[in-house]
């Protein structure tokens, strides 16, 4: 069964329950307010009998039939109720005397009995029997007709029964379209992750209301931006995990059919001194080619495997120790390498800090073709440190500076592979740059050289 019929049911039936408790109590208190009013007036009627009977009687020795008839005949008019009274044996009445065959019997004196009695012509009367003296069986029996309190309430039930059926017939189509418009919302979201689960990511439940569903709705909206971004997320992941993959594989593939072939034509054939050493060379170099690949995906691989842990160092001893160490290897290529550095201390990882130093470094020295310059800058932050490299080199396209953290991405792949490089410095760099909760960015002009910025806000000590 379907929650809006649930709910339209659950609604008539209380509805019902309300409307018919209610109903049959206020009929009944109606009724029994009627009749008690009709019972009041029978017992002050019984008084004003006794009243006038014994004013009446103030004079005499004892009560008479004459003076009982002559009261009954001075009350005829106003009592609104059949009378009868008897005393020592004989009968007094004003009304019809079959009724009071069916009027209970009192046996105490001074006290009162009542009972209704419903006639064969559908009437019904409130019967009162009172005795007065036991002795002389002085009793008083009136009848008064209460028929109309018994039609008032059958009026009353034919009216209710109606409003009844009015009322569950209104209640159902209201709570009808109540059911639905409260279950609506429902079925958007039900609609809505159908959809999600067919793969439609876009969709969105249409809800705009403000109460707890509208809420779960946008939750829900929410939901389903956050898993739309993550899936995209995933799949770019995996994209980038495919392009790494084949990457790879070209990196791998160039130098080891290169190594394979010479070292086949060294085996198979007799060559010259010079053409054997061109052999050994090529291999040789293609070799170290593939030691900097492995050893560069070594470092990759346990950045994001092995736990950052952060100590109190100086950035300025790291950068003034690197740019030492390969200022002795760079004058050879015409290169020189100047620093500048400001004293402080802040948490950093040494070694991965000294490796992003040579691979920036490094790249520097690609881009100098005929000698040139290398500036290291190193700052202070307030969480950490920032370290620039400037170089006055051959400079980078605007449209490849977004790639070049990417792994196996190369501005000039001809040039690169003939220095050496497979791709990987820049994209580790920026790993090791994350660990860190820093950043990296590129400026750089074609002609004009390439400006490299590291925030390293890992916090100070």
């Amino acid at each position: 069964m379907k929650f809006r019929v649930k709910l339209t049911l659950t609604i008539i039936i209380l509805l019902a329950l309300a409307y018919g408790v209610g109903g049959s109590l206020m009929i009944s208190l109606s009724f029994s307010s009627a009749m008690a009013r009709e019972q009041d007036n029978a017992v002050q009627t019984y008084k004003m009998i006794v009243d006038v009977l014994q004013l009446a009687d103030e004079g005499a020795a004892q009560t008479t039939a004459y003076t009982v008839t002559r009261v009954l005949n001075q009350l005829q008019g106003g009592m609104g109720a059949a009378v009868r009274i008897t005393m020592g044996g004989e009968r007094i009445d004003s009304g019809s005397i079959t009724l009071f065959e069916h009027a209970p019997v009192c046996t105490e004196e001074e006290t009162c009995s009542m009972a209704v009695y419903a006639a064969e012509d559908g009437k019904h009367y409130l019967l009162l029997n009172a005795l007065l003296n036991k002795a002389n069986s002085f009793s008083v029996d009136l009848a008064f007709d209460v028929s109309d309190v018994y039609a008032a309430r059958q009026t009353q039930q034919r009216a209710y029964q109606t409003t009844f059926v009015l009322l569950i017939a209104a209640g159902a189509v209201l709570s009808w379209a109540a059911a639905y418009l409260l279950t609506r919302p429902l079925g958007a979201l039900s609609r809505a992750s159908r959809e999600l689960a067919n793969g439609n990511l876009a969709y969105r439940a249409k809800v705009r209301s403000r109460d707890e569903v509208g809420a779960l709705a946008r939750d829900f909206n929410e939901m389903a931006e956050q898993l739309e971004a993550d899936v995209e997320q995933l799949q770019e992941a995996m994209a980038v995990q495919e392009r790494f993959m084949a990457d790879f594989s070209h990196e791998m593939k160039t130098p080891m059919t290169s190594i394979i072939g010479y070292a086949d034509l060294l085996r198979s054939q007799v060559l010259s001194p010079s053409e054997q050493m061109d052999a050994a060379n090529y291999i040789f170099s293609e070799g170290r080619r593939l030691e900097s690949l492995s050893l560069k995906l070594l470092d990759m691989l346990s950045l994001g495997r092995s736990g950052l842990k952060l100590v109190p160092s100086s950035p300025a001893a790291l950068v003034s120790g690197v740019a030492e160490h390969l200022k002795t290897v760079y004058v050879r290529q015409n290169i020189q390498i100047q620093y500048r550095c400001t004293e402080g201390v802040c948490l950093l990882e040494p070694d991965l800090v000294k490796t992003l130093l040579v691979n920036l470094l490094d790249n520097a020295r690609k881009a100098l073709d005929a000698g040139g310059n290398i500036y290291v800058l190193q700052e202070m932050l307030p969480d950490g440190c920032r370290i620039r490299v400037l170089d006055n080199g051959r400079g980078i396209p605007p449209e490849a500076l977004s790639h070049l953290t990417e792994a196996f991405y190369r501005v000039d792949k001809s040039r690169s592979r003939a220095q050496g490089g497979a791709g990987l410095g820049l994209s580790l760099c920026n790993e090791i740059v994350h660990l860190h909760g820093g950043t990296m960015q590129f400026e750089s002009r074609v002609g004009n050289g390439t400006v490299v910025t590291v925030e390293l806000k890992g916090g100070r000590a």
